[in-house]
């Protein structure tokens, strides 16, 4: 008989049984290795492999590249959400997609360091993100399936640290065999198909029966991009709020390499380092706070306070970032935004879980929620040209300021569309 046995929705999930003691572990290493995957691109060799492509046009190609790719997690995320929660594979319900996430990041990899235009390099994206949010997709939805609300804390610090832990893991492998690009494209997505797929190999995953399969028709299909605010208020909020903490987010993400480069004058040959140094010390402090204050959540029963002073603090490093002159100043501004999201992220999935419109099909809702999370990747380099245009000089080509600062704007109002969430406290 298969070791891959049950899994329940997440208003059974009391009666389920646990989930082996790795179970954790592995999830961690796929959450963390599939971030890695894409962070490592969107931070460092993108930006590097669109220099190769077009050294003049860089941050335009970056732009176009990543702008196009994100429409694919925009679409992909409540789409595999939806046929996760219907799936009838004798696998499961998530390891399916478990599986084609660990496939498609590989193809993405090798499409990538073949690439020589800006077509191809926009094809390799476009695969390594949609095994990305395939993967993603399946972990996420796994912590519902088998953790009780009062017991999501802990695996909900586990998902929301995957991407500072990621972009750490990611960046220093990738660091390691600099200035080898293909080295630096390659060992990140091996490092993900392994997790995934041995956390596809063990984790728990109850069959679906057809007669529990959630209805389908074309009212539910549009539904899968939408959930109406009015009659789930509190998810829209979060959804908003999400979306804003995120936009900033991407702004720092996305242009880092190259404002350590252009502002900063670091060497591009050595420019992963540099990357790296600042996420080591971001994903340090993450690591310190989020899983102490994602426990005490639990204990005290509340979510609002943590994600409200999280947000702002992340708010402040964002603001530090904006006016640093220095790369010690920058490093500053990082560990101030590495307190902020790790508390965030930690604290903030456990909110989201609590306010799911339904809870028994919590992947396609998640998925959705997921769209807060990738939706600015295609928002900021659609409007970053003319940020960074703004205030330009012959000097200073690029205001890296305007920028950071919107981002920092809306991580502010991200902080405050918590406070009108009800039901949670």
């Amino acid at each position: 008989m298969s070791r891959a046995v049950q899994v329940v929705p997440s208003t059974s999930a009391e009666k389920a049984a646990r989930p082996r003691p790795a179970f954790l572990l592995l999830l961690a290493a796929a959450v963390a290795t599939v971030y890695g995957v894409l962070l490592s691109n969107t931070i460092l060799t993108l930006s590097l492999k669109a220099t190769e492509i077009d050294a003049q046009g860089a941050t335009t190609v970056l732009s176009v590249v990543v702008g196009v790719g994100s429409v694919f997690s925009v679409v992909g995320y409540p789409v595999v959400g939806r046929l996760s929660d219907r799936s009838l594979s004798r696998l499961g319900r998530r390891r399916p997609y478990l599986f084609a996430g660990a496939v498609l990041i590989a193809l993405g990899a090798v499409v990538t360091v073949a690439a020589v235009d800006v077509r191809t390099l926009t094809a390799g994206y476009i695969l390594t993100t949609l095994g990305s949010v395939s993967a993603l997709v399946a972990c996420t939805a796994l912590v519902p399936d088998q953790f009780p609300p009062a017991e999501r804390g802990l695996p909900s610090a586990v998902l929301g640290l995957g991407a500072p832990v990621g972009a750490v893991l990611g960046l220093f492998v990738a660091q390691l065999v600099q200035p080898d690009l293909a080295a630096m494209i390659f060992l990140p997505a091996g490092m993900a198909v392994v997790a995934v797929v041995a956390l596809a190999l063990t984790a728990r995953d109850r069959r679906l029966s057809r007669d529990e399969r959630p209805d389908f028709s074309l009212r539910e299909f549009l539904g899968t991009f939408w959930v109406n605010p009015v009659r789930h208020p509190a998810y829209g909020w979060a959804w908003f709020s999400r979306l804003m903490i995120f936009f900033g987010v991407a702004a720092v993400n996305g242009y880092q390499a190259f404002y350590l480069i252009m502002v900063h004058h670091i060497d591009p040959a050595t420019v992963g380092t540099s990357v790296f140094v600042a996420s080591l010390l971001s994903t340090g402090l993450s690591l310190t706070f989020a899983p102490l204050l994602g426990k005490f959540s639990d204990m005290v029963g509340r979510r609002k306070p943590f994600v409200i002073a999280s947000a702002t603090v992340f708010a402040i490093g964002l603001g530090i970032t904006a006016i640093a002159t220095t790369y010690p100043m920058f490093l500053l501004a990082v560990a101030v935004i590495g307190i902020g999201q790790g508390v965030y992220f930690a604290v903030d999935y456990a909110l989201v879980l609590d306010v799911l419109p339904d809870p028994d099909n919590p992947a396609k809702d998640l998925g959705l929620m997921n769209l807060a999370n990738s939706l600015p990747t295609s928002i900021v380099p659609a409007v970053a040209p003319a940020l960074l245009a703004l205030g330009a000089t012959a000097s200073n080509p690029q205001n890296f300021t305007t920028l950071f600062l919107a981002g920092t704007a809306a991580a502010v109002l991200g902080a405050l569309l918590i406070l009108p969430i009800k039901g949670v406290k």
